[in-house]
């Protein structure tokens, strides 16, 4: 009875204590964009170079089984949360499409929610919002950008990206580079030229735009015809090259690919921008005159590093295609070209490290077998990249399709089929001085729809296929810890408070965040 009293009480002081630290709060720091601090996560892949790596301590291969839930949020929507959430002065801030949530990374309690407007977008997902000193950025299924006011969720401003009714739509989280948000824009349908718009941080309005094939009409169209190249998941930045890198999607039409003839840039690429022009300074095409649906969007991870023998800026890709590549970020110009699942599509490699087309496994009539499936070796998870054992870990698959083509099909839109025939989710640690498989990690089925999250200490958390999930052992995949807590959906990410460190991951509708119990806290100390 007494309890029953009090529960209203303790609730009021919860929220309070949220309330009163999102007041206090100053907004982020833009310093804290280029050095991210242990108390925050303030960008999609936690920093600028899409690592997606934490160099937090506390939680060990030793000591990671005591792992407890500290706290659980439920949006109370039907909607995947698809998102990576952002963390900044104690705030975590996650969404989905039309609903962003402001929650205490202390105690899971609501502190805001603001709710879009009902759209005719396309609702399949949202990857997350961006977050920049006191505003709070949200792509919208109907093509808008919307800055909310971070301490309150209230509107500054909306403004239009592209027009819905053509076929784009949004579910991409922003990137800001200094004054810049950077918005890329999906869309499979023909005549929809690849889009990534930059806007200004303070009014919306827009800086330049860039687009990755020419818009319809262009005369001498560089792209032999093709239209597409969206840019549907964030990028990456180099502050001392002052380039963003970005991958590109899929040409259209989509599998009848007769009437694009060449190679169709700068679709399935990896496109190098300067942030502040748009100006385009180099690409390098993963999968040249696709014909699979094998989108190049998968994250550009930035490594710095001894390559060979001589000091590099590098840039990785685990690409869609099941080809992995290693880049000179500065130049574009391939330094090692592998495969990391199972490929029967293309003739090898050029003397450009690009895959060679072969026509021989295009869509046809009496169908074809190809290696990967349209769901791709890889696709939107995000990897995670460990600098000490230098292993890029991927949510990979080894898949094969069938992909027809017929007259009747037409030529237009998606013009073709594919039907899948086999597949099998395995983690993989990718050596990326070689190229080579340093280890598989089965994931128990034919799909995972996790990203991955390592930590200095040596772990890898992602989801597995049996809605697990699971911690690693990050040079070797052995198996630690897991929780049955079902479907995990994004990608984990990792923040410390008051000497405590947490690990956030969404499964259907809800986060859990993860940490050692208080008492394991004060026997191992605060590490960063």
């Amino acid at each position: 009875m007494k309890f029953a009293k009090l529960f209203p009480f303790a609730v009021a002081l919860v929220l309070a204590s949220a309330f009163c630290r999102l007041a206090s709060a100053q907004g982020l720091d833009p310093a804290t964009l280029l050095k991210p601090t242990p108390d925050s996560w303030p960008l999609y892949h936690g920093d600028y170079s899409g690592q997606r790596h934490s160099h937090l301590s506390q939680i060990t291969p030793a000591n990671v089984g005591e792992l407890t839930l500290a706290w659980a949020f439920q949006t109370g929507q039907a909607a995947e949360i698809k998102s990576s959430p952002i963390v900044a002065n104690g705030i975590l801030y996650v969404s989905i499409p039309d609903h962003v949530w402001a929650v205490d990374a202390r105690t899971g309690a609501q502190v805001w929610l603001y709710t879009y407007p009902p759209n005719e977008g396309l609702h399949i997902g949202h990857r997350g919002v961006a977050l920049y000193k006191d505003s709070v950025y949200l792509t919208t299924p109907d093509d808008h950008l919307v800055c909310l006011n971070a301490r309150d969720g209230t509107v500054k401003w909306n403004v239009v990206l592209a027009d819905v009714k053509t076929g784009y739509w949004t579910s991409v989280a922003p990137l800001i580079v200094r004054d810049h948000v950077l918005v890329g824009l999906s869309g499979d349908f023909d005549n929809l030229p690849g889009m990534l718009k930059s806007l200004d941080a303070e009014t919306g309005e827009t800086q330049w735009t860039f687009y990755s094939t020419a818009q319809p009409g262009t005369p001498g169209n560089p792209s032999g015809g093709a239209t597409g190249g969206n840019m549907w998941i964030t990028g990456t930045y180099d502050p001392e090259l002052n380039l963003v890198f970005v991958g590109t999607g899929n040409p259209t039409p989509v599998l009848a690919a007769q009437t694009r003839p060449g190679d169709n840039p700068w679709t399935c690429s990896i496109v190098a921008l300067n942030p502040d022009t748009g100006k385009f300074v180099w690409g390098f095409q993963a999968t040249p005159h696709d014909t699979h649906d094998w989108d190049a969007v998968e994250v550009p991870v930035l490594v710095d590093g001894i390559f060979k023998g001589s000091p590099k800026k590098m840039l990785l890709q685990a690409s869609r295609n099941g080809y992995f590549f290693v880049l000179d970020r500065a130049t574009g110009k391939a330094l090692l070209t592998s495969t990391f699942a199972a490929v029967n599509w293309s003739k090898g490699v050029d003397k450009d490290g690009r895959p060679i087309h072969n026509p021989e496994k295009d869509p046809a009539r009496d169908g074809r077998l190809v290696a990967p499936d349209e769901g791709g070796a890889t696709n939107y998870r995000s990897p995670s990249f460990d600098a000490k054992t230098g292993l890029l870990v991927v949510s990979s698959r080894d898949a094969y399709g069938i992909y027809f083509s017929k007259a009747e099909h037409g030529t237009v839109g998606w013009a073709g089929a594919d039907y899948g025939v086999f597949g099998k989710a395995v983690l993989r640690a990718i050596d990326y001085q070689t190229g080579k498989i340093r280890w598989n990690h089965d994931l128990g089925g034919g799909w995972a729809s996790a990203g991955v999250l390592t930590t200095e200490s040596g772990l890898s958390f992602t989801g597995d296929s049996v809605r697990s999930v699971i911690a690693l052992r990050t040079s070797d995949g052995a198996t630690l810890w897991h929780s049955a807590i079902g479907h995990v959906g994004n990608s984990p990410i990792t923040y410390q408070l008051d000497g405590r460190q947490y690990v956030i991951v969404a499964s259907g509708g809800e986060l859990f965040a993860w940490a050692l119990p208080e008492k394991s806290v004060e026997q191992t100390g605060s590490h960063r």
